[in-house]
């Protein structure tokens, strides 16, 4: 394994999102949490300061910066107490907009990538529909062709950011008869006529929206494809690492939070009149979370190192995302067990994170999909590229 130290650009850069993150959003949170949206404006601060397209060519308002600026931004945003904020940024980042640039034409790139960076515009990636979750080969959302434009029917649910999303990244069936080669990617505005947007009550994510989107003859230009009739699996296969990998940086950030909260809370609460963390089988759990979350870290950031050299690592993404996911579970459940009864109450952060942690094993594919990836790889010898 291998991981390139950062360097004092990179802690410089965390220092400034740290205060960004103070001023601008922590204070917000409770708030979005109990409304159940997000503030539209605070994507326009992150775009002012350049957080938004922190991995996107200048040419689109982008930083062109390392991976590594993208895993601090990850972790960072992780420790606001809000799965559900931090979800609805990394959706918009690393899981809707990349098919944008990697892509859609310039005409796209230029009308909506570029505001996307700059913080004017959301966008959301809408694959899962009712019937297909993990096996994406059996969606059934149809776009057929008339003329200039494409007629899409079906529907999509789970999207995050699905409600308040400006535009849409959706995969669906141009030729229902060629299976996976006939999935295409259509970018479809928010404001469409025929297409609706219904809110779902989850049990955390409370700050992000998520929807079930409805397309009832829904006109979308033929313009608006992204990239070619027929490649949209293909599309997505790739863009899946990218997402696995976040997804895991956000669930280790997420098991150190938790750690780092109940640690403060073991060194002021006391029992039998001692501080709970002098007793031994506390801090022997507490031992073994910090190595839990070290190791698993280690195989993470090696992870974002394959990233950063444009590696396609199919089985180590998944690899970290299964372990970083599954780990957190783990973590944050004895912490809020530490926390006694307390820990089944909203005065106490734990809950939540409780609560929006669940749904690590499930996004971007389960854990038990991960584990067949694994096993594909390793025991039948499959090997997966782009190509």
């Amino acid at each position: 394994m291998q991981f390139t130290k950062l360097s004092v650009e990179h802690h410089s850069f965390r220092d400034t999102l740290k205060a960004f993150i103070r001023k601008e959003i922590l204070p917000h949170i409770d708030q979005w949490e109990k409304e159940g949206s997000i503030d539209k404006s605070i994507w326009k601060k992150m775009g002012d300061m350049g957080f938004m397209g922190l991995n996107y060519p200048e040419e689109y308002g982008g930083m062109n910066l390392d991976f590594y600026y993208s895993l601090i931004l990850c972790e960072e945003l992780s420790y606001c107490f809000s799965g559900g904020f931090t979800i609805s940024a990394l959706v918009i980042q690393y899981m809707s907009a990349p098919y944008v640039l990697k892509y859609a034409t310039e005409q796209l790139k230029q009308q909506y990538l570029t505001k996307v960076i700059a913080g004017d515009m959301v966008s959301a990636v809408a694959i899962t529909e009712p019937g297909a979750g993990s096996d994406i080969k059996n969606i059934h959302t149809t776009a057929v062709r008339h003329g200039d434009y494409f007629l899409v029917n079906g529907s999509k649910t789970f999207i995050t950011n699905g409600f308040n999303a400006d535009f849409y990244i959706t995969a669906v069936k141009t030729d229902p008869e060629k299976g996976v080669k006939g999935i295409s990617l259509l970018l479809i505005d928010r404001q469409s006529a025929g297409l609706t947007a219904t809110k779902i009550t989850k049990m955390g994510w409370l700050a992000s929206d998520t929807a079930e989107l409805g397309f009832d003859q829904v006109k979308v230009p033929v313009a608006h494809l992204i990239g070619e009739a027929g490649e949209g699996f293909k599309y997505l296969m790739d863009g899946l690492q990218l997402e696995r990998l976040t997804a895991a940086i956000h669930s280790l950030a997420t098991a150190d939070l938790a750690l780092q909260y109940t640690l403060d809370y073991v060194n002021k609460r006391e029992a039998f009149g001692k501080k709970l963390q002098e007793f031994q089988v506390l801090r022997h759990k507490i031992a073994q979370m910090v190595a839990d979350i070290a190791t698993t870290r280690a195989f993470v950031y090696h992870c974002c190192s394959l990233q950063e050299q444009g590696e396609y690592a199919v089985e180590e993404c998944s690899i970290a995302k299964l372990q970083a996911s599954e780990l957190a579970l783990r973590v944050v459940n004895q912490c809020l067990q530490l926390f006694g009864g307390y820990g089944f109450t909203e005065d106490y952060k734990i809950a939540r994170l409780y609560r929006d942690v669940r749904v690590g094993t499930i996004i971007g594919g389960t854990s038990e999909i991960m584990l067949e990836i694994i096993a594909k790889t390793t025991i039948d010898k499959i090997q997966y590229n782009t190509k």
